[in-house]
């Protein structure tokens, strides 16, 4: 990794996990020295996404199973501990599926900034790009969601649906329309307060791939992102999107692991 990719992780590491900002309405953020976690209601995604560099082996597994211990008394029966590649110690993986916590696939943390990327949406013919504005278009934006990754779009309705309900301003969600058909869907987040915003969800139905639905949605989102001043994009990447990702010019800054609790 050269300097400006580890300053631009650096970055990352203060603006979006440190200091992280609530992802959603009725969410807070809790900060005890250790860690930094999200706790929401049951629908929301509650789980760690900091850890002090400085954290050692001695006082690890102590601050793991305070985590453990906060969420069960909260009520949540399962939570996320978002790790990093870059994390310290250099076995805090092990520890956590030592308590418990099952690894799910990594994705590739991608970064890129907003100004070198490109915003000309380019569709096939007969797909048109539109935002999702009320509950018709999330109705729609889930069965997107549905068809592409194959799985069930309950939560996504209801965090869609809350989300325009309560905080409209900190969240984008776009549709791929042919005709009265959805073929793709997509979300950003906006957070607030940094330069970063974040895309989420990107996904194209079976039929429509390979004809450019997925580059429109990103370089749809990143006209956004510069009209609102946004500075950076992040993604999560599935081993799919990434390659298109990278083509289009983010850059891979490591990888993270979701290590989820669920209590038995």
């Amino acid at each position: 990794m050269n300097a400006d990719q580890e300053a631009l992780l650096s970055l990352f590491d203060r603006e979006m996990r440190e200091h992280a900002r609530p992802d959603g309405p009725g969410v807070r953020v809790e900060r005890t020295g250790e860690v930094v976690r999200q706790v929401g209601a049951a629908d929301d995604w509650n789980g760690v996404v900091w850890s002090a560099p400085d954290l050692d082996p001695a006082r690890a597994d102590a601050v793991i199973a305070a985590q453990v211990a906060r969420y069960e008394a909260l009520g949540h029966g399962e939570f996320e501990w978002k790790l990093y590649a870059h994390d310290r110690p250099a076995g805090l993986a092990d520890r956590l599926l030592a308590a418990g916590f099952e690894a799910e696939e990594p994705e590739t943390l991608l970064v890129a900034p907003v100004a070198e990327l490109s915003t000309a949406v380019e569709l096939p013919e007969g797909v048109r790009l539109r935002t999702v504005s009320d509950a018709d278009d999330v109705e729609l934006m889930a069965r997107a969601h549905e068809r592409a990754f194959g799985s069930e779009g309950s939560g996504l309705r209801q965090q869609v649906l809350t989300r325009l309900a309560e905080e409209p301003d900190g969240f984008v969600g776009v549709l791929a329309m042919a005709g009265d058909e959805p073929v793709g869907s997509a979300r950003m987040e906006l957070y607030r307060g940094t330069g970063f915003a974040g895309l989420w969800g990107g996904g194209t139905v079976e039929a429509w791939r390979g004809k450019g639905v997925y580059r429109a949605l990103v370089a749809f989102r990143a006209r956004i992102a510069a009209e609102h001043g946004y500075r950076h994009l992040q993604v999560d990447a599935s081993d799919m999107s990434r390659p298109i990702l990278q083509r289009l010019g983010f850059t891979a800054l490591g990888t993270t692991t979701p290590y989820v609790y669920r209590s038995h």
